[in-house]
């Protein structure tokens, strides 16, 4: 009986990926989430493997998760899309699931209470989005109860399988998808939560970081040509293209061609000219006194 089964488990995931291949042959965007295999961490940083452990300390998820990380390690999670509110993802398994997953924005009095807590210790957003705090603050950020990752009973979960269950397995590997997505692009957490991190910031932070927007507002146009001393015109600049070769002026034009063609006629009527006879030679006369007869 295994031996039956494997083969058809083997069967039904070359075809899907035969599937997979034809929608991507009709221009359908079908890129899978590639994810660690083996015994390695399926995230590393502080908000992807934040995320993981905030979904493994709640009951509601612990018996289903696992299998979540096989499929995701297996390379069975495609499409995977993070977006205010929600998450969606295409999860390949007897057939094509779609799996959206709804949370809820974070609550305003929550997040007004995490920035007083929060309150003159993040002084630089790439410091937050890597994770690089101090220990209160990041206890606070992740506390599983007050901090800033969803409650399950915050989280809406949706599949197309046939599974009853409330989390199925290909649920599950988009969840822990999303934690191998925070590695790469933690300001993605920031996104799903309906947030602006730059809020958490320092009021000098805040401020440096107004500065540095308004610089690079600062230099169009006026300001620009202000600051280096040039002109600049108030038109947008059309986009550049091959100058075109230059060409003679017509006057000049026609002065060539004069010479050329005078240079022309020139020619043709020496070679209509007939050639000088040859000079004859003029006899030398010799002096009579000279001359000597012979008998």
């Amino acid at each position: 009986m295994s031996w039956y089964y494997y083969d058809d488990a083997r069967e039904r995931k070359a075809d899907i990926q035969r599937k997979i291949e034809k929608l991507r042959k009709r221009g359908e965007k079908f890129e899978v989430l590639a994810a660690p295999a083996g015994n390695k961490k399926l995230a590393v940083t502080f908000w992807g493997k934040a995320w993981c452990t905030h979904l493994e300390k709640h009951k509601d998820y612990e018996y289903r998760l696992p299998r979540g990380r096989s499929y995701l390690r297996q390379g069975n999670v495609y499409n995977l899309e993070i977006e205010p509110g929600a998450v969606t993802a295409t999860v390949a398994g007897s057939e094509l699931y779609e799996v959206r997953i709804t949370i809820k924005p974070l609550a305003p009095a929550t997040w007004k209470r995490l920035k007083a807590d929060c309150a003159g210790q993040v002084t630089s957003l790439l410091d937050l989005l890597g994770g690089r705090l101090g220990d209160g603050v990041l206890r606070t950020i992740a506390d599983p109860e007050h901090g800033l990752f969803p409650e399950p009973r915050e989280i809406r979960l949706v599949c197309s399988c046939p599974d009853a269950a409330n989390m199925c397995k290909h649920v599950a590997a988009v969840l822990y998808g999303v934690g191998v997505q925070l590695d790469t692009k933690p300001e993605l957490f920031f996104t799903l939560r309906s947030i602006d991190p730059a809020e958490l910031l320092t009021t000098t932070a805040q401020e440096a970081l107004a500065d540095a927007h308004g610089a690079d507002t600062a230099l169009a146009g006026e300001d620009l040509s202000a600051l280096f001393g040039i002109a600049l015109s108030d038109e947008t600049p059309a986009p550049t293209e091959p100058a075109p070769a230059k060409t003679p002026k017509p006057a000049r034009m026609k002065e060539s061609t004069k010479r050329k063609e005078s240079t022309k006629r020139k020619k043709r009527a020496q070679a209509k000219k007939p050639a000088k006879p040859a000079a004859k030679k003029r006899a030398r006369k010799v002096p009579a006194t000279r001359r000597v007869e012979r008998d």
